[in-house]
């Protein structure tokens, strides 16, 4: 049987295509208003538990059970329930309303260890590619979701039709700056974290992060997010190091009365 080139690239790498995709993704008017389901399912086979799940009748009854869904945006609200009903783990919740700048992406999960909200995570693209550093906003894991948790994530808003997966892997490695006044790496806070230090104030004292002009404004979350991480802890959980005055930077030439008071 002979197949269209998008047909066959999806069957050989089960990636779809970019014309794959413009067959299922809302128009950006209905991804303004808020959350949608993105139904990636391109194979025609006996598969139906989206439509029956569905409490809206947001996706149409199949003429044939071999045949793909087609999703009303306009009725769907993206509650997810079809999320977790898909066997093919092919559907996504969508919602470009999240802030001015980030969207959130709704993600079946069943991998264990459950990832901890709060924390930053790798997202990737439909082959698995990392393409930003993303953040995990919910994790939804109920008798009612048979074994299927659902992870929330948010990234960079023009990046909410790439990112479909993650890796708990930090986007950072460890030559990466946290703290920019001191200059101190990403793979030092690790190290110290292994010795035993696992608290921001503890790390202050032994390695300097945070007693730089900012005060911790830059590195402390990402501190807390590394702490929470390795010790398998809430970030809210994490403490945060003690401010010293001046709580706000403020240039020397004031201080000296060398400029005026606006």
């Amino acid at each position: 049987m002979l197949y269209e080139e998008g047909e066959e690239m999806l069957k050989c790498t089960g990636i779809p295509t970019e014309e794959n995709l413009k067959s299922i993704i809302p128009p950006k008017e209905r991804l303004a208003k808020g959350p949608v389901a993105i139904i990636e399912c391109f194979e025609n086979i006996p598969c139906n538990p989206c439509y029956t799940s569905c409490p809206r009748g947001a996706i149409k009854e199949f003429e044939d059970i071999n045949d793909t869904p087609k999703l009303d945006y306009e009725i769907c609200n993206g509650c997810s329930i079809c999320v977790t009903h898909c066997p093919g783990l092919a559907i996504f919740v969508v919602d470009e309303s999240y802030s001015d700048t980030e969207a959130t992406v709704k993600i079946p999960y069943e991998l264990t260890p459950l990832p901890l909200e709060g924390t930053f995570v790798t997202g990737t693209d439909r082959g698995g590619n990392p393409v930003c550093r993303a953040k995990i906003v919910k994790v939804q894991n109920t008798k009612f979701q048979d074994r299927t948790p659902m992870v929330t994530i948010a990234v960079p808003k023009e990046l909410s039709m790439v990112v479909r997966f993650f890796k708990m892997e930090d986007y950072f490695d460890d030559n990466t700056i946290i703290c920019r006044c001191e200059e101190i790496t990403l793979g030092e806070i690790r190290d110290l974290i292994r010795k035993g230090y696992t608290t921001v104030e503890e790390i202050k004292r032994i390695s300097r992060a945070g007693m730089g002009p900012c005060q911790g404004r830059t590195c402390q979350s990402l501190i807390m997010e590394e702490i929470a991480r390795a010790t398998g802890t809430r970030v809210e959980d994490v403490s945060v190091h003690t401010y010293r005055p001046p709580v706000l930077p403020i240039k020397l030439g004031k201080i000296l009365g060398g400029e005026k008071n606006e």
